[in-house]
């Protein structure tokens, strides 16, 4: 299993000095930005699509520094009723996959988007019970809208031999394991996740349960390793369901932490122990969004626990159960 990192933190150097800082950290993987909420600093999309002599540097560099490309991300909302809005995620995404079709890049991480809540609508509408009954019948238009436009968007997938991993996010459509496999099945294997954790720990999900059940259906395309820690405090008070701004951490029910900082080792242990017995051995991906540390801090201290974390070998055989 690789360790990577997703690049936002490390918008302030350019792409080599984000490669060779990485590389000093001891990490294998990045996962840049190529539009949408992570931005492209490192790696601007359509400076590199379909143009040989760039791609050619861009592997040349990423030789120099011994690490590869995990994933190329493209999160946005091409389910936006706004159809400018909608047309330019559509853009920036199937641009994205045909981009790592080019670079030998197997996956593009994203979020599933949210529709309005019907036709006439003019902002996204995240429905979170079925009732009353018009919530729920918003919630078929919505399913009716995402399986059109994501099967459409598998075959173009397809085309490209791209997997689309899809990071399970509240304020979309997919945000937790059984939205995840009810749009693969609908839309395609091409179709899966991009494992994050950092959303399911405050909505009350067991985060090996998830691994588990997304693996028994061979679901699992990409994972982040991102840490949330819940405030029981303010949660008594107020629930999860916290629209405090993220900078006024003393108050907020939950925060997103650096890895370790909501969870301990022997519990990150076990997460990477999950994925490889469900057969995930690829990349985890270190997203830094913690406000209480800087980023290279947060990374560091992320880094050095993954590493320890992390099975570097193969399994052998069980000589023992002979």
């Amino acid at each position: 299993m690789q360790l990577g990192v997703h690049t936002p933190p490390l918008a302030d150097e350019s792409l080599e000095g984000a490669l060779s800082y990485l590389a000093e950290q001891g990490v294998d993987a990045l996962e840049p930005g190529v539009g949408g909420h992570p931005g492209q600093d490192h790696l601007p999309r359509t400076e590199y699509l379909n143009d040989a002599d760039a791609q050619e540097e861009l592997h040349d560099l990423l030789e120099e520094y011994e690490l590869e490309i995990s994933a190329l991300a493209a999160h946005n909302n091409p389910l936006h009723p706004d159809d400018e809005r909608a047309a330019t995620a559509d853009t920036e995404l199937r641009e994205a996959i045909e981009l790592a079709d080019q670079l030998d890049v197997g996956v593009v991480t994203c979020f599933s988007g949210l529709p309005a809540g019907g036709p006439n609508d003019e902002v996204p509408n995240w429905i979170t019970a079925p009732w009353p009954p018009e919530h729920d019948e918003a919630l078929s238009y919505q399913w009716n809208v995402a399986v059109d436009y994501w099967t459409d968007l598998a075959d173009h997938a397809d085309e490209h031999d791209v997997d689309v991993a899809i990071e399970m996010h509240p304020n979309m459509l997919v945000y937790e394991p059984h939205g995840m496999a009810r749009l693969r099945e609908e839309a395609g294997e091409r179709i899966g996740a991009n494992f994050d954790p950092s959303h399911l720990y405050w909505q009350g999900i067991t985060i090996t349960d998830a691994i588990r059940y997304l693996g028994e259906r061979d679901a699992i395309y990409h994972a982040h390793a991102k840490d949330t820690k819940l405030y029981d405090a303010q949660a008594r008070e107020k629930g999860v369901l916290d629209t405090t701004p993220y900078g006024d951490e003393p108050n907020r029910s939950w925060l997103f932490r650096s890895v370790g900082y909501g969870h301990g080792e022997a519990h990150w242990k076990d997460i990477v122990s999950t994925l490889r017995m469900v057969g995930y051995d690829g990349t985890l991906s270190i997203e830094h969004e913690d406000s209480l540390t800087s980023s290279r801090e947060g990374l560091e201290k992320a880094i050095d626990l993954l590493q320890r974390a992390l099975f570097e070998t193969e399994p052998g055989e069980a000589y023992w159960a002979e």
